[in-house]
């Protein structure tokens, strides 16, 4: 699935060499989007209010320069760039070849904007993008979905606009980037704490206010890479985020039917918020661990067994495989708190 740069179609020939973005903003309204001094003057929390406002009005290009999509790239760019494509390729191959030119496409267009910037890890910013566009392909999304997760970051952080998007990969693509956009502000509100209430509110505020499911599942797909890369920032920091991923993007996560994302999500939000108690459960499940996986192999093959001799499902020719796991930590810890037990065998 390899694109040679020259063969590019034309909306990305033409912004790659410069053409700008129409800028379609009045000035109050963009300064308005700039500087969020938007109107607070209803009786919803500060925070909110902004949100809502900017899920409402959404965003228009700010004037902006385009110089950084004439840069030239350098023989190291241009390898990175297929260092990236290389970890790509293989898992987009279910998109078909013209699909995945465009993720190609999107990846020269990701580079270029995050050229230079660099996460607290001190890796090159573009790993971040990479990252949450193999999550969304392991899904098997779509190619706009893999695409969006490419860009998520771009208008936010860099100086492309969302009608070059639009221009580049199509309106589908510009609308989940802008509305991942808007919701990536949810995190900020300052609240002190999360009552479950609370949570729950701003749960279904963001479920309501977002017009395609796609957008909450890159934004799931980005909180999930950052969760994983936690370790690099403060301490406090790590709490806030924990706290938000486990009373808010989980529970989605959950919703959205994304088991996968749901218990990492926990599981890491668990070990930063109460890091002692997911120290001292992990020692213990090691110690039980061959126990637990002999029983749930026994148990397996009891109930396969079973189905298997049932006179009904053997006279609708049914064919049953039965599946076992271990339940994650977090879901143990908070089933034990729940119950108030203690005892990991029950």
């Amino acid at each position: 699935y390899y694109v040679n740069g020259d063969h590019h179609h034309n909306g990305f020939h033409e912004l790659m060499n410069g053409a700008k973005g129409r800028d379609n903003t009045s000035p109050q309204h963009q300064q308005q989007l700039n500087t969020g001094q938007m109107d607070l003057s209803s009786d919803s929390p500060p925070e909110v209010t902004h949100w809502t406002e900017i899920m409402k009005f959404g965003f228009t290009d700010a004037p902006n320069s385009t110089a950084f999509l004439d840069v030239v790239l350098n023989d190291y760019d241009i390898s990175q760039i297929e260092n990236y494509w290389d970890k790509l390729r293989p898992v987009v191959g279910y998109l078909g070849t013209q699909q995945a030119s465009k993720v190609y496409q999107a990846l020269c267009v990701a580079y270029r904007a995050h050229r230079g910037q660099m996460r607290k890890s001190g890796e090159p910013f573009i790993i971040h993008p990479v990252e949450v566009s193999l999550l969304l392909s392991n899904l098997k999304m779509d190619g706009e979905t893999v695409i969006s997760g490419l860009l998520h970051d771009t208008v936010e952080d860099t100086e492309l606009t969302f009608s070059q998007v639009e221009a580049l990969f199509g309106r589908t693509v510009r609308t989940i980037v802008e509305g991942e956009t808007k919701v990536s502000k949810l995190p900020k509100l300052a609240f002190a704490e999360y009552a479950d209430e609370q949570a729950e509110n701003l749960r279904q505020m963001f479920v309501a206010m977002t017009e395609d499911y796609r957008i909450i599942i890159v934004k799931l797909a980005d909180r999930l890479h950052n969760m994983r890369t936690l370790q690099f920032m403060k301490p406090e920091k790590q709490v806030k985020i924990s706290r938000e991923t486990l009373d808010i993007f989980a529970p989605l996560a959950h919703r959205m039917g994304i088991w996968q994302f749901k218990s990492e999500l926990e599981d890491t939000a668990f070990m930063y918020l109460y890091p002692l108690e997911h120290k001292r459960l992990s020692r213990r499940l090691r110690l039980h661990q061959k126990k637990y996986k002999e029983t749930l192999q026994i148990s397996q093959m009891q109930l396969q067994e079973q189905l298997n001799n049932d006179p009904t499902l053997t006279q609708q020719a049914a064919k049953v495989e039965v599946f076992g796991r271990t339940k994650e930590i977090y879901s143990l810890w908070h089933k034990m708190e729940t119950k108030g037990e203690r005892n990991l065998d029950h």
